[in-house]
């Protein structure tokens, strides 16, 4: 399916929430139409797998029954041996009464076991459906809320409106899994553009993904040679939903990671990346998002101190919080993440989030961060952090963005890309803040603005007012300063003044004015009044 109509289907299924919310806000009911897109969507999936596994033994819809059904009738006794077949093959099943067609079918005939059997759908999917523990994936969805309706008789018939409207913009066209995935994150982009500040917990734009996506797949030591083959592993510890990570795996391709591996605080957005990953096809085996807390470092398999038992990730992608406030005790002093180069200040944690990432970087990897312009010069802790990480040489290059790319901040932000390997003793900075398509509510980066930030990180290359090599010395000079500026500068160069030029036009408006002065007069002359001087 065509970009164009991955647009249509997203705005057809806009324009469905828009009119259906009715008196929920649009983070409320987000989570009904993404949870919906998400059920369809394994249901398609397990539908289709099945058809081709039974192949020439799968029957013809009849009687208003569907194929599957009648196949799990026709066959009761061997339904539980191919059930665990297909957990194998496509590592979940559904049973047909829990599928998203036969709900919708309950939908269409208004029935009153409508919202009881989603309730039962929605559990057996997150308690039988797969083999790895997916509890909790609907929690968000509370089909018992006043939102909905007062009572159980009007929940279940706005629930019969939403999923009959919802199934009948998908109609329109082909049942293509691919297409639904992307309607979903278009969907996402359309649910943040309107949730102001909090679509920062979430979401990152596109367009600032595929920039991370591309510089953390390139080969750490030589960028310049292309695309690492693989990536073993790659870790955002505030992956929202997931919609960067996946973004890697675009670069990657579908067998081009081993595992994906990220974490998330808000249960809301945590259960939108699990969904976001097997949407676009992952397996559960392939990836792991961990609901917990990044700062204090509750991911069990995060605390192991020992260098050799450690987990490390191949590339490193985040777009945490933005100065976020935080509070650490006094123990933090002596976590392994932080004790060699200081905690973060309580106004700002974003070098915490930073040395939280590149701990677990692998030698030969690469990590992108997006933070906000203050990380470069900001003085006290963050300076002595910061001092720390250049005089290692682990900071490679210093990107600045255009303003307004993001929905919950119009302050322009950095991408600060690290490594552990780095070769060149200097950093490159690159100035792309001013080439940018101007938008009402927000900027955009254009294909060509993405391409040459790659290339130019890529080829290490230097241009006038767009980037600069930076010897260290010179950072030295500058007191670890790397506000951009300093180093690239934007301002434009003065067009040069032809002073012959200059005096020929002052004769030029004298004789004017001369002109002018003597019309005046001679009006002023037949009208009887004192002519000017």
């Amino acid at each position: 399916m065509g970009e164009e109509q991955q647009k249509e289907l997203g705005k057809i299924l806009w324009a469905i929430a828009d009119e259906l919310r009715g008196s929920m806000n649009a983070d409320d009911f987000r989570d009904y139409m993404l949870a919906f897109l998400f059920f369809k969507y394994l249901s398609s999936n397990y539908e289709d797998a099945v058809a081709k596994e039974l192949g020439s033994d799968y029957p013809e819809a009849k009687d208003g029954k569907s194929p599957i059904e009648i196949w799990y009738e026709q066959n009761e006794a061997d339904t539980e041996e191919f059930e665990s077949y297909m957990r194998q093959k496509v590592h979940y099943v559904i049973k047909p009464k829990y599928l998203w067609n036969a709900v919708v079918k309950l939908a269409k005939e208004e029935s009153d076991d409508l919202l009881s059997r989603v309730r039962e759908a929605f559990n057996y999917i997150e308690n039988e459906s797969f083999a790895g523990n997916f509890s909790g994936l609907f929690s968000e969805i509370n089909l018992d809320s006043d939102k909905l309706g007062k009572n159980y008789s009007e929940r279940n018939k706005r629930l019969a409106k939403i999923i009959k409207e919802i199934a009948k913009g998908l109609e329109e066209f082909p049942d293509d899994r691919d297409m639904l995935g992307d309607a979903y994150e278009y969907l996402i982009g359309q649910f943040a553009a309107g949730s102001g500040k909090k679509a920062g917990e979430f979401y990152t734009p596109q367009q600032v993904s595929t920039i991370l996506s591309r510089i953390v797949t390139l080969d750490a030591q030589n960028p310049a040679g292309g695309k690492k083959e693989k990536l073993e592993s790659v870790y955002d510890f505030a992956c929202g939903s997931g919609s960067l990570l996946l973004n890697v795996r675009k670069q990657m391709g579908r067998h081009g990671i081993g595992k994906i591996y990220g974490q998330e605080k808000n249960i809301t957005t945590y259960n939108l990346a699990r969904m976001n990953m097997l949407l676009h096809g992952l397996k559960d085996t392939e990836f792991e998002i961990y609901h917990g807390d990044t700062l204090t470092n509750d991911w069990e398999m995060l605390r192991e101190e020992n260098p050799a038992k450690k987990m490390n990730f191949d590339a490193v992608v985040a777009n945490p919080p933005f100065s976020y406030k935080w509070d650490p005790n006094e123990d933090m002093k002596n976590d392994f993440r932080f004790k060699d180069y200081g905690l973060a200040p309580k106004s700002a944690a974003d070098f915490a989030f930073l040395l939280h990432g590149f701990h677990y970087l692998s030698k030969d990897g690469t990590m992108a961060i997006i933070l906000p312009h203050g990380v470069l010069f900001r003085g006290g802790a963050e300076k002595k952090i910061r001092t720390k990480l250049l005089e290692e040489g682990s900071i490679d290059t210093v990107i600045g963005l255009p303003p307004k790319l993001f929905y919950s901040t119009g302050i322009p932000v950095c991408i600060l890309v690290l490594k552990k390997c780095k070769k060149d003793e200097d950093v490159l900075f690159i100035n792309a803040s001013e080439q940018f398509e101007k938008g009402k509510r927000q900027n955009r980066l254009l294909n060509e603005h993405i391409d040459k930030i790659i290339q130019t990180y890529a080829s290490r290359s230097e241009e006038e007012r767009y980037s600069k090599r930076v010897p260290l010395d010179e950072i030295r000079e500058n007191d670890y300063n790397l506000n951009i500026s300093r180093y690239v500068s934007t301002v434009k160069p003065e067009k040069p003044v032809n002073l012959d030029e200059v005096y020929n036009e002052l004769l030029k408006l004298e004789d004017e004015i001369k002109a002018a002065k003597a019309e005046h007069n001679s009006f002023l002359k037949e009208l009887g009044l004192k002519e000017l001087p």
